[in-house]
């Protein structure tokens, strides 16, 4: 007489199948939590040029140059004199000999 095996129904995945779906539902998992990571820095990221803009086209207040101080007739002379030596060794040029003689000869 032949022996019958029992049947035995296997119910689920078994092992191996298991270990397969365990292997996917981490892989899952963790591409989002990197999806979530690169958004949060993305964010993050856009805040701060966000900031950087609205700090750069606030105005900055500045002071107004201080006034030089006032310059004795004597002081002007040496000036004109420091500033036609310069033009004569090919310093300066005509215009800025001419720009910066105005300078010095407009009374403050």
């Amino acid at each position: 007489m032949l022996r019958r095996r029992p049947v035995v129904g296997r119910r689920g995945p078994g092992l191996l199948g298991m270990a397969a779906v365990g292997g996917v539902a981490y892989a899952a998992g963790r591409g989002g939590a990197n999806r979530a990571a690169q958004e949060q820095m993305q964010d993050q990221q856009i805040g701060e040029l966000q900031a950087q803009q609205a700090a750069a086209q606030q105005p900055v207040a500045t002071q107004p140059p201080a006034a030089p101080p006032e310059m004795t007739s004597d002081d002007r002379l040496r000036q004109l004199r420091e500033l036609g030596e310069l033009k004569s060794s090919g310093v300066l040029t005509d215009e800025e000999f001419q720009r910066e003689k105005a300078r010095l000869l407009v009374p403050r």
